[in-house]
């Protein structure tokens, strides 16, 4: 288990190309990494990320432009081959809120606020936000949030879909890292990464299609150790000791 931190505490861990820079990378390099089994990612301080820095969006909106060039792209977490989990601990707005969403699970604390902030900056959804917030919490709550760019507290936030769980101020950290732990010491590492394209690859896909590529997974997988293992360990009663994920399988290629 692998935890990156937003590290900008005394910036709310505001967003800027610095911090593109270091994260997406860090990500990359988790993914290609056999001995990480699950990522959490979380933020220093009380915030997890308020989203853009306020300098950079001063400069942007005098420029007239927003757009930013990185060397991967800002959905990065959804291509990963492992559990990302987003451990929120304060603060959690556009960019912010845009990365927390690409995770794979959400655990946040009683501390937590989020925001899409982007109509209230005169801009429009980012980096797929319209695409993940209406499958994670329905069209009508994903319009109502960024439209609105209201504050949303924890107990709707987990109501809606939002987040996964909700627990006591400065909590979140440490259950996020237990679940991830978890993860890694129960769960094949082969299945969690095909669980996981299927599910976001499904989302793209047809019943028919989502039925076809469900087969074609479930014939590799029952003939791959890992299968055995699973029934073994089960059978005798022991933790599972399954392989690690090659690192040519950390990242996932979704196809259109």
């Amino acid at each position: 288990m692998l935890t990156i931190t937003l590290n900008r505490p005394e910036k709310g861990n505001a967003w800027n190309g610095a911090v593109s820079q270091l994260y997406f990378p860090l990500l990359d390099q988790a993914a290609r990494d056999p001995a990480v089994r699950a990522i959490v990612i979380t933020g220093a301080g009380k915030a997890f990320c308020v989203g853009g820095d306020g300098e950079k969006l001063e400069s942007a909106a005098a420029e007239g432009s927003v757009k930013s060039s990185v060397s991967h792209p800002f959905w990065l977490p959804v291509q990963i081959g492992k559990p990302v989990i987003a451990a929120v601990n304060g603060a959690c707005f556009g960019m912010g809120m845009q990365q927390v969403l690409c995770c794979d699970v959400r655990i946040a604390s009683e501390d937590a606020r989020f925001s899409t902030a982007y109509a209230k900056r005169g801009i429009v959804a980012e980096f797929g936000m319209s695409w993940l917030l209406p499958r994670l919490v329905g069209t009508g709550h994903a319009m109502d949030l960024m439209l609105s760019a209201r504050t949303v507290r924890p107990a709707e936030a987990e109501r809606i879909g939002l987040v996964n769980k909700v627990v006591p101020s400065g909590q979140a950290l440490a259950e996020a890292q237990a679940y991830a732990r978890q993860l890694a010491a129960q769960c094949s590492p082969a299945s969690m990464r095909a669980i996981k394209l299927q599910c976001y690859q499904d989302w793209m896909s047809s019943l028919m299609d989502s039925n076809d590529r469900a087969s074609a997974l479930l014939d590799a997988a029952s003939a791959a150790p890992d299968f055995k293992e699973g029934v073994a360990s089960w059978l005798e009663g022991r933790a599972p000791s399954f392989a690690p994920l090659p690192d040519d399988l950390g990242m996932i290629a979704y196809k259109g």
